[in-house]
């Protein structure tokens, strides 16, 4: 079995005060992909720098206190990659790669963009150039008889089951049309396949995040665009997919939750 986990920790310093580092201690994913760690190495406390059992690869924003990426493995990764070969993207802390035996596993943190300004011109120019990289991988990876899996925070959610209050985010960044157009072509386009919805395809959600204002959480009112992006021959080796979702508002330690999914890897 691999057992992978993709959370954006919106901030990891301030995660690991309010439960990220027992969270850490506690999980038995073999892999932990983080977003929005907003932190440099040196700034991180040593239980998330170097957490014990764990081999870290940390790609932090060249703009400070910015996005930032980091992977955990608790073998160690054959290959290591920041970025994926954009001369605007590559250090702004967005994306990581490590190869294990057989796969290829990434943290993404895609731009969330916001309607009218520059923030969703650099989310199109992000997503114009991904895209194509998402093809070449895949097909890099088939080539050498390896499986590919993206994960991570992807600021898009897909379908209307994908937020609660959908009608009312139609002209909103993360489900403009445009934006639910770009990840079609990446499952379809690319080939790649949304593992959680593959095994939930009737579900609402299971969201992933919730805004802080107001009592979202509590009423679950939430978004699913926390991914996990798998070549097809990975997804179908998928068994369960689980959103680790807070049992109380005052024990969150992010504004999204844990989302872990088992493959079978012995097929």
């Amino acid at each position: 079995m691999l057992c992978v986990t993709s959370v954006n920790v919106n901030g990891l310093r301030a995660a690991a005060r309010k439960g990220f580092v027992e969270w850490l201690a506690d999980t038995s994913a073999d892999v932990v992909c983080l977003q929005e760690v907003r932190a440099e190495p040196g700034q991180m406390p040593e239980e998330v720098r170097e957490p014990a059992g764990w081999h870290a690869l940390h790609a932090p924003a060249a703009a400070k206190g910015r996005a930032g990426v980091s992977v955990y493995a608790r073998r160690e990764p054959e290959r290591l990659q920041v970025g994926f070969g954009s001369s605007e993207f590559d250090g702004s802390g967005r994306y990581a790669e490590i190869d294990l035996p057989g796969v290829t596993v990434a943290s993404l943190y895609l731009p969330s963009g916001e309607v009218g300004t520059e923030r969703q011109d650099e989310k199109e120019r992000f997503m114009g150039e991904f895209l194509p990289y998402l093809k070449e991988l895949r097909e890099r990876a088939a080539a050498g008889g390896r499986e590919v899996l993206v994960v991570g925070d992807w600021n898009i959610a897909h379908r209307e089951a994908d937020l609660k209050n959908w009608k009312a985010n139609t002209r909103k960044a993360g489900f403009l049309p445009e934006e639910r157009a770009w990840l079609t072509r990446v499952f379809e386009e690319a080939q790649y396949e949304d593992v959680v919805r593959q095994l939930h395809p009737d579900a609402e959600g299971p969201y992933t995040w919730w805004s802080y204002r107001g009592r979202a959480f509590d009423n679950d009112s939430g978004w699913r665009i926390d991914y996990h992006v798998a070549t097809r021959g990975l997804a179908a080796r998928a068994v369960k997919a689980v959103v680790e979702r807070a049992a109380s508002h005052d024990q969150r330690w992010s504004d999204h939750a844990p989302v872990t999914v088992t493959y079978e890897t012995g097929r």
